[in-house]
């Protein structure tokens, strides 16, 4: 069967509108966003920071990519127009402008592309903190092995890290200092602006990994000082896999030796095959991008524009703390800091995972177990009597 695009539009608007049944446990919906999450008429979905659910609109934008890619020819400059479009909705939602971002297609490339650009030599140093992401290890551990740059880290002191614990480690010879914005590990919301400071003392670039961070609340890379971040966009953003904006300062863009070549990074074509290449941050745009998830992440940013960022943090966060008091009353120990500002809380178990990963199934609550932890990441969809069903859950794992 045939669908033209009047009403396959039609469709998708009446999807998009079409309402799901909230837990018998609770109505509550103060975001007015549940009846775009159909996961909500299913389950206690508090996994967000693993793979976030997207929302209906984000569905419709998808669906409609993938229509007209089979029923009509596609032309490379309307798909390069859907870029265009994001890389000014991410630079507005975080504080940049649209030539500082490039669109790569996950939060590593970010990273891997700032270290092998700026050319480390024996001698130098990185610094990152024990609350990092694994990536961050293996890509600097190799760059000690190959270039013999030395990896610094800062240890954690119950779930926290600041600029005091990364002082003694930056020197003239530290060239990135790099954290997690937020940490995957616990939640931990890094206090960015005196590490900027730090590093830009000793002329070091002050890198974020901001996949646990954009979308979840207001991001400002001005006021924090960033120099560069990237993040992937199937958490908070509420997007697919295989698109990843990355913010890269004006200023660092040009320090940073390209590594990789392509024909989008033309700006303009000279005679006998020579070129021009951009000066903006689109030179890191070499290859054809992934334009289904594109599309995809601009629907989704476009959402989050509507519900409001600072209003997902209040909520977020606010479901966070109610998560973090009813633990403690519980008596379980935390990874996660006392008064912390992000969606994520961690907590230590002792017994055997399988017996807790089977509690929270039973209960159709879901969360990340692992190495003797769980982690809680309750989202904009999320409602307060989730949490006291999670709770429920954890009160029997004391």
């Amino acid at each position: 069967m045939s669908i033209d695009r009047r009403s396959f539009v039609a469709t998708a608007a009446a999807l998009a509108a079409a309402k799901s049944p909230d837990f018998a446990i609770g109505n509550s919906d103060p975001l007015g966003v549940r009846a775009d999450f159909p996961i909500v008429a299913e389950r206690a979905y508090l996994n967000s920071a693993y793979i976030a659910p997207i929302p209906r609109p984000v569905v419709a934008a998808g669906t409609e990519f993938l229509e007209n890619k089979s029923t009509r020819p596609l032309e490379v400059r309307e798909l390069l127009g859907t870029g265009e479009t994001l890389r000014t909705q991410f630079a507005r939602l975080v504080h940049a402008t649209a030539d500082e971002i490039a669109l790569l297609f996950s939060t590593a490339e970010g990273e891997n592309i700032i270290a092998q650009g700026l050319d480390l030599v024996a001698g130098d140093n990185v610094v990152v903190d024990e609350l990092h992401y694994p990536t961050e290890f293996v890509l600097y551990r190799a760059l000690e092995t190959s270039r013999g740059v030395e990896l610094r880290i800062a240890q954690h002191r119950d779930g926290m890290v600041d600029a005091s614990d990364f002082a003694p480690l930056i020197d003239r010879r530290t060239r990135i200092v790099s954290v997690a914005w937020v940490s995957h590990q616990n939640g931990f919301r890094h206090d960015m602006r005196p590490i900027a400071d730090l590093a830009h003392a000793h002329g070091a670039v002050f890198y974020a990994d901001a996949i646990q961070a954009v979308g979840m609340f207001p991001i400002d890379v001005q006021a924090a000082g960033v120099d560069a971040l990237c993040c992937g966009s199937y958490k908070w953003m509420l997007a697919g896999f295989g698109i990843a904006p990355c913010f890269i300062r004006r200023e660092l863009n040009e320090r940073i030796r390209l590594d990789r070549f392509g024909e989008f990074q033309i700006d303009r074509e000279l005679p006998d095959h020579h070129f021009e290449l951009a000066k903006t941050a689109r030179r890191f745009d070499y290859c054809s991008r992934a334009f289904g998830p594109a599309r995809e992440l601009s629907a989704a940013l476009s959402y989050l524009e509507k519900v409001g960022i600072a209003r997902i943090e209040e909520h977020t966060v606010g479901l966070a703390h109610q998560l973090y008091e009813g633990l403690s009353k519980q008596g379980h120990r935390l990874f996660t800091p006392p008064g912390n500002r992000s969606s994520i809380v961690t907590m230590y178990v002792t017994k055997p995972m399988a017996d807790v990963r089977a509690a929270f199934h039973a209960a159709n609550v879901d969360v990340t177990v692992r190495d003797g932890q769980v982690r809680i990441a309750p989202a904009l969809f999320n409602t307060g009597d989730e949490v006291d069903r999670c709770l429920e859950v954890t009160r029997r794992l004391v």
